[in-house]
């Protein structure tokens, strides 16, 4: 896991947090804050896959083309 992954869980569990607080308290600014926070966190999860996804994919054809 990667210091970018380990933040992106930390963003995802700050917005859980902050979604659960403005609940709590009603406050809906506060709980699609942390809504978006979310989001944010889940795209760039996405993100990070594909890139090491794509990653993969250049190396087993570098990787075959040098058979």
């Amino acid at each position: 896991m990667s210091i970018d992954d380990l933040k992106n869980k930390a963003e995802g569990a700050a917005g859980q947090a902050k979604e659960a607080a403005g609940e709590a308290t009603d406050n809906q600014d506060l709980a699609n804050e942390g809504r978006a926070d979310q989001t944010k966190s889940d795209i760039k999860d996405k993100a990070n896959e594909l890139k090491d996804k794509a990653s993969d994919a250049v190396n087993k054809v570098l990787g075959d083309a040098q058979k």
